[in-house]
């Protein structure tokens, strides 16, 4: 049995990561920032501040560190009124938000996108590595609560298997035996069949290709979908678990959602190798609550 003290560190390792690769990858919108300094490892210049992304990964992690588990009434209600809308989130995730702090059931407001089905987009899986972080002696509890974590914003099946599968790799990453293939399969393994789980697949086949190669193949972020987004990501975790530097520059490489892609892998990567001490400086201190 993990001791609560060992799960709350990685949790808070994992949102370091999170938090880190957030904050470097939207310096990358920002004229003046160099992909190829960075990829001869030269960053932009501090502080780096972080994006929605963050900020709604801080609110999962509060979830955990309080009560243990996701309560979903809670939880939407803490993404809403916590919302601080220039930290960059789209205009539906401002609209949905602001309906819920106003007082509308999240289950009813988070379902009318897509025909009722809901969103697809990748805001779920952006924030839930620390909460597979949180589970990483329960990979089967991680998938679970993971899924409450999304229905509450991103009820649709591809939105919620993005946070499923961000969720098993953070906690499967958290073994420092697991190799790049064992992470993926263990992924592939644990999910229900969807495009999310076919892009996986898809990445698994594709280690040991470049990087332009593997976003060409499976997405860079760019249509902010969790399709789109995830199966890259885990392809950049899974590629370079044990050199948290080089995930987070294969996300800038990629181009794309930077800042949602940096973010998640960070997530994952930081759950096993530290966050270089000079980055974690240059980010922008984490909210105090």
């Amino acid at each position: 049995m993990t001791s609560t003290s060992t799960s709350g560190k990685r949790t808070t390792d994992s949102l370091d990561g999170l938090s880190v690769g957030d904050a470097l990858g939207a310096q990358f919108f920002v004229p003046g920032s160099s992909v190829p300094d960075l990829l001869l490892g030269t960053t932009p210049a501090p502080p780096w501040p972080w994006t929605d992304d963050t900020e709604m990964a801080c609110t999962l992690a509060a979830e955990l560190r309080d009560h243990g588990s996701v309560h979903q009434d809670r939880l939407a209600l803490a993404f809403a009124e916590r919302c601080e809308p220039y930290r960059g989130y789209g205009p539906g995730a401002v609209v949905t938000l602001r309906r819920i702090r106003e007082g509308e059931p999240w289950r009813t407001v988070a379902r009318e996108a897509f025909g009722g089905q809901g969103s697809c987009g990748n805001g779920a899986a952006m924030r839930v590595a620390p909460l597979g972080a949180h589970f990483a002696d329960d990979p089967g509890r991680a998938a679970t609560e993971a899924a409450l974590s999304a229905e509450v914003t991103h009820p649709h099946p591809e939105g919620v298997a993005g946070a499923v599968a961000v969720a098993l790799a953070a906690a499967h990453a958290a073994d420092p035996s697991v190799t790049a293939r064992d992470l993926l399969d263990a992924v592939i393994d644990q999910m229900a069949e969807g495009q999310v789980r076919q892009g996986i697949a898809q990445a698994a086949a594709l280690l040991g290709c470049t990087t332009a190669e593997a976003a060409y193949q499976l997405g860079n972020g760019s249509r902010v979908t969790a399709q789109d987004t995830v199966p890259f990501t885990l392809w950049a975790a899974a590629t370079h678990l044990d050199d948290y530097a080089a995930a987070i520059t294969a996300c800038v490489e990629a181009g794309g959602d930077v800042d949602t892609t940096g973010a998640i892998v960070g997530g994952v990567v930081a759950t096993r190798t530290a966050v270089p001490r000079d980055w974690l400086a240059a980010r922008e201190p984490l909210p105090g609550w």
